[in-house]
């Protein structure tokens, strides 16, 4: 069963803090996000309350990350440690290492390396599944901060002179200085800030402060641990503080630095809140809030960090760490407003939302980091009476801002001095908000804001709301196409927007589109003032958290995407997921993840027939229909097409998608189309982003799991009937056809692109997590997210009509490019599929029908090889017993035994046929052979007995099918009848002739296919349906053996009958009619049953067969002409000529593995055996080899004018001349031997004619001076060739 298992959540080792107690600390710190006052008045009626912590996005984005780091450290803990038990089976689990290798050395992985690994196993799906079961908690420090030293830092001359001068500045500017206000303004300590980075770029000075605002300098070195490889890309980059920081912030890691700070000598005031003494998760939060990065003795890149009023300062290129419950003299609310310090913003990369737990003895408490993103960092004024709603944001600036503030020390100063001023605050605030942009934390303590004021509450709403409505955050509870574009307009304007590498990066006005005639919402404000940048963090907040509430919702995803009957409007879910991966695309596809997860809970039906299986599926969920399921991940697929780059031209998206097919971002130029550079690596950005392919690989997860969940309510007899739902796939298929009108005004071009669009990209998602995790073998898994992408292209391959799709679109040149083409179909004869694994060939519409051909053709000469060493072996045994001196003594007795194993020794399978009798000698040779005989290498002897002589090297064999082959199709000889106006052959119904001959003849066909051979005949598509085992039920299965026909039974289907009645117009009774032995023979077609079609009789007393024929057989009508067409085909094609048929298909299937025949398609079958019958001169021109020719000789210039000019009858006449068939194999002329072979100089009308060996497809050309005389000689030549002899 596929399914995602649930495991236990790991929460660090030494971490006993239980899932509910992290989410009640991260309750109490996560921003909330609020409606802002000037939303539109439509959207307040989506708003609701959220009350399940699991559900408000800061704090599933802060536990997320928890998770991970906590991950990180029990896998390196498993790499470097082990878990110490003796039935450990986990391969990267050091103890299973250190038992495999018994006595031999083990070499325990290095911190850099057990990091290195430890990432990459835990960014891998399902990644619990890899932490061994037997893994114990432990209370012990890491090695990894080992070569940490703290101690006390002095600051330098210079940070002295700043910290002198600045108090001075601001009290000169009517501020008070910093060690006295708590409200210093923030220009002027990101100035001060700034200055001492730049005056000591080795180390960096941090300061921690208390209540009573003393601070101490701390210093935090990294001692070097052995020789660093600098050539090593894996320890540049896992070397970095950036990562060393995942190791070093993991709780028992902090205990023990926090333990060692207090012994380095750095004081620390104790809080009012326990004067006595600190916990160790209170000193292990100071110390986490006192990291940044500073530099040891050698260069190298150890943590320091700055500490102002509880909160951090910012780091380079690491996530900052802030204890914001235990470290505060009072909170927020044991003082006044204006008490409240500002906070101390610094440059930094970025501040991540993480969350810490303690560990020891005491009684667990939850240390919480300040949950910000990339995105949140941004600088506000905090306005006076607030209310608590959102945590404060930190800052971001721009480039360019920044660019301003470095280069202009007085600017910086000035804006300072009117930070106190709230006139001034939006106007000294960044001007882009930019998720990747330097950003600056806060210092200030956490409390709750309101990024409006009490004026403005008053101004959105009159009406009084509850304590508890005004607590809970807030968010839409659905949307649609109005609400979309809304929210995405407003991260778009407010520039608030997740930076991305998906194109077009934003949505402009000619993209737009809206639903109906229905108004646009526009949020409340004047235009003629500057939009507050609070505002725009508090839309920033409310969007995200609304996102977030809905996409991950599944059930809210139903009802914001779906029509009222279940059905999901293609196009317009399309447009909305557009919209949304241009404003938030990691977001969008995270909170689609969460979703999915839903689909992986049984169906109730499941559950209540099989009891047991309730202890391994979690019930606790609610489960879901297919056909809600299949709209569920409709709108998942919906959001990785919309990731793709938006194409407008169906050209471009197959050639995109046959360049992704050969598993290529480039191609050279003309190679394989003339694709713009720039478009690839969009294309290259869209399909390799990470949380789009980890979308992907669970919902081919999903698809596979639902359709397990199906065969299991098949093989349950107890569930009643109408248990059984309709298949999940082909229900998602369904919504994406292109039939549905969309509720959104698009043009008519627009609709036609995305009807294209969806199945071609949808191709391409599942194309992609298939290169993601294949492993080079043919043996691929049938489970997981690679069975769930072969599960839905097949089913895709089968719809592709209905999808708009070709063969082309299913071709995947990446797998066939990189198997061996004769040992692997080999060893597929062998492998047997399973549910958990299976093979690439199982599925051959992957493969281009050249590769198909290869591959089917190595597994004929790999069958035909066995025979000729089997063969060969048992001749060598029986030489040695029958030759002189061994055990058979006996002249009588060695010959006796010579006869009686000829037949088993031969290696060949020899046929002496003569002209005058072909077929004849043909049947009597191959009658009641065996098996083994016939997969042996073919020899014929043709025409020897009247003096002919040749090498059968090919020509031989080609020459006697051809003739066999047109005597045995001939309608004289009674078996087959040839079509006068398409020249098809089909079977005689009531035919004279025996079955055993249709066998013979149908041997004959898979002799010719088993050596390689082309057969001059032309059969109708639906014969190699049937051979296939394919059924024949359209239309177009017969419209090229029967054209008049299958126009006819069209005309009938689709008679508008507001013109006449169909029994009125038509007259066409409900009977299949044909002619035997010259007479009209009709029965009345019963669709009920399989009735046997009446043979004639070999006596000629008998009663005629026309007399059985119908006389009342009813009419068609309007209402069973669906039902008589479908009839009509089947007695065609099946039962008129049963009995025929199927001697011809045992014959046929004699010299063919049956799993070969597989590989095929009708198509490609027909080819096999007919060949090519448009021969391309200028192709043949190209291959054509010389000997003893130039290629630019008067004579061969000559030849191929001559050739040129000549019609298709004298084409196919030249070819079968040199080569002995008169149809090119498949492939083409690049598959034959035509050679040019100069035969001396001819002059005058007595010049000799061309001729050929036709076994080495060899032409022998004289070289004649005159150009007419070589097309009147070549002519005559080809007219009258026949038989074979040596020039």
């Amino acid at each position: 069963m596929t399914i995602e298992p649930g495991r236990p959540t790991h929460h660090g080792r030494g971490c006993s803090v239980l899932e509910e107690d992290v989410l009640a600390a991260l309750w109490e710190n996560a921003p909330f996000p609020k409606l802002p006052f000037d939303a539109p008045a439509e959207m307040r009626d989506l708003v609701v309350d959220v009350e399940s912590p699991k559900r408000v996005y800061t704090i599933h984005r802060a536990s997320r990350r928890h998770n991970l780091q906590v991950l990180i450290d029990r896998f390196v803990f498993q790499l470097r440690c082990g878990c110490g038990s003796n039935s450990c089976c986990e391969t990267t689990c050091f103890t299973y290492r250190k038992r495999a290798a018994g006595k031999s050395p083990v070499r325990r992985y290095n911190p850099s390396s057990a990091r290195t690994l430890a990432v990459y196993l835990a960014s891998q799906d399902n990644p619990e599944s890899r932490l061994c079961p037997y893994l114990q908690p432990s209370n012990r420090p890491s090695d990894a901060i080992a070569p940490l030293h703290l101690g006390p830092k002095h600051p330098s001359t210079k940070e002295r002179v700043r910290a002198r001068l600045s108090p001075l500045k601001n009290h000169s500017s009517g501020h008070p200085s910093p060690a006295r206000s708590p409200s210093l303004s923030n220009g002027q300590i990101r100035h001060a800030e700034k200055d001492a980075t730049r005056s000591s770029p080795r180390t960096a000075q941090t300061t921690v402060r208390t209540a009573d605002t003393s601070s101490v300098p701390i210093q935090i070195t990294e001692k070097p641990v052995g020789k660093t490889d600098y050539r090593s890309f894996a320890a540049a980059v896992f070397g970095t503080v950036a990562f060393k920081m995942l190791e070093w912030l993991a709780p028992n890691n902090i205990e023990a630095l926090s333990e060692r700070m207090e012994t380095s000598g750095a004081p620390t005031k104790p809080s009012t809140r326990s004067q006595t003494s600190q916990s160790s998760d209170d000193i292990s939060g100071q110390l986490a809030a006192t990291w940044g990065v500073s530099r040891d003795h050698n260069g190298a890149q150890v943590p320091t960090g700055r500490r102002t009023n509880g909160h951090n300062g910012s780091y380079p290129e690491i996530a900052t760490i802030v204890n914001t419950t235990e470290l505060h003299t009072s909170s927020s609310t044991d003082r006044p407003a204006e008490e409240l310090t500002t906070w101390s913003p610094e440059l930094k990369r970025k501040s991540s939302a993480k969350i810490r737990t303690s560990s020891g003895s005491q009684a667990p408490k939850v240390v919480v980091e300040p949950i910000m993103d990339l995105a949140d960092d941004m600088l506000f004024s905090l306005p006076d009476g607030t209310i608590k709603s959102t945590v404060r944001p930190p800052a971001r600036r721009s480039p360019s801002q920044s660019h301003r503030e470095h280069s202009s020390d007085n600017s910086i100063e000035h804006q300072s001095s009117r930070q106190a001023d709230p006139k001034h605050v939006m106007s000294n605030r960044p001007q882009q908000i930019d998720g990747f942009e330097d950003t600056s934390s806060s210092s200030m303590e956490t409390r709750s804001i309101s990024l409006r004021s009490e004026k403005s509450c008053n101004e959105a709403s009159s009406e009084p709301a509850s304590e508890l409505d005004s607590y809970l955050p807030q968010s839409l509870s659905r949307l649609n196409p109005e609400a979309v574009n809304f929210l995405c307009d407003v991260l778009q304007e407010d520039a608030t927007t997740e930076r991305h590498m998906l194109e077009p990066p934003i949505i402009g006005d000619s993209l737009r589109r809206h639903a109906g005639r229905r108004k646009s919402w526009k949020r409340k404000r004047r235009t003629h003032l500057a939009y507050p940048r609070n505002l725009k963090y508090e839309w920033k907040l409310f969007i995200e958290q609304s996102i977030f509430h809905v996409l991950s919702d599944p059930q809210a995803l139903l009802d914001s995407f779906t029509t009222h009957d279940g059905v999901v409007d293609s196009q317009a879910v399309w447009y909305c997921m557009l919209r949304l991966t241009r404003v938030a695309p990691h977001l969008v596809f995270d909170s689609l993840w969460i979703a999915l997860a839903s689909l992986f809970v049984p169906p109730r039906s499941l559950q209540t027939a099989r009891p047991h299986t309730a202890k391994v599926f979690s019930t606790s969920q609610r489960s879901f229909s297919n056909a809600e399921a299949a709209s569920l991940m409709s709108i998942c697929f919906h959001a990785l097409i919309a990731a793709a780059p938006l194409v407008t031209d169906s050209r471009q998206l197959l050639d995109m998608s046959r360049t992704r097919s050969r598993g290529l971002s480039l191609t050279s130029a003309g190679a394989v189309t003339g694709h713009h550079t720039l478009l690839s690596l969009q294309y290259e950005d869209a399909f390799t982003d990470d949380m789009a392919l980890r979308l992907a690989r669970r919902l081919l997860t999903a698809i596979l799991t639902r359709r397990n969940f199906d065969e299991l309510i098949d093989l349950d007899l107890d569930l009643v009937e109408n248990a059984k739902e309709p298949d999940v796939i082909e229900t998602f298929l369904s919504q994406i056809e292109p039939s549905m009108q969309s509720s959104m005004r698009f043009t008519k071009m627009e609709r036609s692109i995305h009807e294209k669009r969806i199945p071609i990209l949808l191709l391409d998602w599942a194309r992609t997590v298939m290169i993601q995790e294949w492993t080079g073998k043919p043996e691929v898994p049938g489970d997981g997210p690679f069975g769930g992408a072969l599960l839905l292209m097949t089913a895709m391959y089968h719809k592709r009509q209905a999808l708009l799709l070709g063969d082309v679109h299913f071709r995947f040149e990446f797998f066939g490019d990189r198997m061996d083409s004769v040992d692997m179909p080999v060893s597929w004869l062998s492998f047997t599929s399973t549910r958990q694994k299976t093979h690439l060939l199982e599925f051959p519409f992957m493969f281009q029908s050249t590769s198909l051909v290869t591959y089917f053709r190595a597994i004929n000469f790999s069958m035909m090889s066995h025979s000729y060493e089997e063969a060969t072996s048992l001749q060598l045994r029986i030489r040695m017993i029958t030759e002189p001196g061994s055990l058979v003594t006996e002249l009588h007795q060695r010959s006796a035994l010579e006869d009686l194993l000829r037949t088993p020794a031969s290696k060949f399978l020899i046929l002496n046929i003569r002209r005058d009798d072909i077929l004849a000698d043909a049947f009597d040779q191959l009658w009641r052979r065996e098996e083994r005989e016939l997969t042996r290498p073919l020899k014929i002897h043709l025409g020897e007995d009247s003096g002919e002589e040749g090498y059968d090297y090919g020509g031989v064999q080609q020459e006697f099918f051809r003739l066999a082959i047109a005597e045995a199709l001939d309608p004289d000889y009674g078996a087959f009848t040839v079509d006068s106006r398409t020249r098809m052959t089909w079977f005689q119904p009531g035919s004279l002739q025996p079955e055993w001959k249709y066998e013979l003849i149908g041997l004959l066909v898979s002799l010719a296919v088993y050596n390689g051979l082309t057969l001059p005949v032309t059969f109708p598509k639906a014969l190699y349906h049937k051979l296939l085992g394919e059924p024949v039920t359209e239309l177009h299965h017969i419209a090229d053996g029967w054209p008049d026909l299958a126009s006819g039974l069209t005309n009938l289907l689709e008679w508008n009958e507001s013109d006449g009645a169909v029994e009125d117009v038509f007259v066409v009774t409900y009977e299949f009619s044909t002619t035997m032995l010259g007479q009209p023979v009709s029965r009345q077609m019963d669709p009920s049953q399989r009735e046997s079609w009446p043979q004639p009789s070999l006596y000629p007393t008998a009663t005629p067969l026309s007399a059985d024929n119908p006389t009342d057989a009813p009419a068609v009508t309007g209402d069973n002409r669906s039902a008589y067409v479908s009839d009509y085909i089947r007695y065609l094609t099946d039962v008129s000529v049963a009995p025929q048929y199927e001697a011809f298909a045992r014959g046929f299937r004699t010299c063919l593995h049956p799993k070969s025949l597989t590989l095929l398609t009708p198509s490609l079958l027909q080819s096999i055996v007919e060949g090519t019958q448009e021969i391309d001169i200028m192709e043949l021109r190209r291959v054509a080899r010389y000997s003893g020719w130039d290629a630019n000789h008067r004579t061969i210039r000559d030849f191929w004018h001559v050739v040129k000019r000549f019609d298709d009858r004298m084409r196919r006449k030249l070819l079968e001349f040199v080569t002995s068939s008169d149809r090119l194999p498949v492939g083409g002329a690049a598959h034959i031997q035509f050679v040019i072979q100069k035969n001396g100089e001819e002059e005058g009308e007595g010049a000799r004619l061309p001729t050929a060996y036709t076994c080495y497809g060899h032409l022998l050309l004289p070289e004649y001076h005159d150009r007419d005389v070589l097309r009147e000689r070549l002519s005559m030549a080809l007219e009258n060739a026949e038989g074979f002899g040596f020039a």
